[in-house]
């Protein structure tokens, strides 16, 4: 069985957390061995690197370099191993956060951050990307509803997020064979019937195989 490195999307409050353990659950049932992870974050480093990017204010070029410093470490401690042993890695966000987040977010620019990617871990992307799409308003009416405690990206205001959102919808216009939206504005038996539509059609092919360097 080919490794396969599947990445879950969407801006604070669309939902995607929330359906992990059903992605998972999907994924073993259609016979994948599965490695769950996250972004920033996913090995030890990374996630004392999560702390700071989470809760320390900082300039946005730092908030990025934090990003890919992390990613980096991810991808050599845990997600290359886990698919040169044939296994399917969900990853809670990857490269494409750092595009929407920081490139159209912060403003840095789409191609600043591909440049970094490409140093970063070239000639490696996910196979397949779910985002999770949901209007603003309802994005942010569920992280007011939900978190006690909010993180500094969880407390920016609508105007970051609708430049967010529209990154995403840029990544997924320029790669719709990786990237597929699931409208998770809908109610929960709509959502999961998105994914695993989209999980069918992938996983009844043959794993496309990954090019690590």
């Amino acid at each position: 069985m080919s490794g396969f490195f599947l990445t879950i999307e969407g801006i604070d409050g669309a939902g995607k957390s929330t359906h992990l353990p059903f992605i998972a659950e999907r994924l073993r049932d259609m016979g994948r061995q599965v490695v769950m992870t996250r972004e920033p974050g996913g090995t030890a480093f990374g996630e004392k690197l999560r702390a700071i990017a989470l809760n320390e204010d900082m300039a946005s070029h730092t908030e990025m370099l934090i990003m890919f410093a992390s990613r980096r470490e991810h991808c050599e401690r845990l997600i290359w191993p886990a698919i040169q042993k044939g296994q399917t890695v969900v990853c809670d966000r990857f490269t494409d956060a750092t595009v929407a987040y920081q490139g159209h977010g912060r403003g840095l620019g789409a191609d600043t951050v591909r440049a970094l990617a490409n140093w970063t871990h070239p000639n490696f992307k996910p196979n397949l990307t779910l985002w999770f799409d949901t209007p603003v308003d309802m994005a942010l009416a569920r992280l007011d509803a939900h978190r006690a405690a909010p993180d500094r990206f969880e407390r920016e205001k609508a105007m970051f997020f609708e430049k967010v959102r529209a990154g995403y919808e840029h990544i997924c216009t320029a790669e719709p064979q990786r990237v597929h939206r699931i409208d998770s504005s809908v109610p929960l038996a709509e959502v999961e019937q998105q994914i695993v539509t989209v999980l069918g059609k992938f996983f009844h092919a043959p794993a496309q195989q990954l090019s690590l360097f």
